[in-house]
């Protein structure tokens, strides 16, 4: 089965609330991973106006065109 996100949600500091084409749905919070990056691309989406700055394009979270993205699977298993 093909898992795509259906539907992202802002939650409010760094949570996003996702429903996946299989019904399934969580919410994670990305602040331990963005806090913990090594990568300054990545730390940049600390600042919160860039971290709601996500979009979905054919069913996966992206921000800025992919700069920063996610597997499908691991954010389904809340795995990040």
């Amino acid at each position: 089965m093909v898992i795509s996100i259906n539907e992202a949600v802002y939650k409010g500091d760094y949570k996003i609330a996702f429903i996946f084409s299989d019904g399934v749905s969580n919410i994670i919070d990305f602040a331990a991973f963005l806090e913990n990056s090594k990568n300054p691309m990545t730390k940049k989406y600390l600042d919160k106006e860039q971290f709601q700055s996500f979009t979905i394009m054919y069913g996966d979270i992206v921000w800025n065109d992919y700069e920063l993205c996610f597997p499908i699977w691991d954010l389904h298993e809340r795995k990040i």
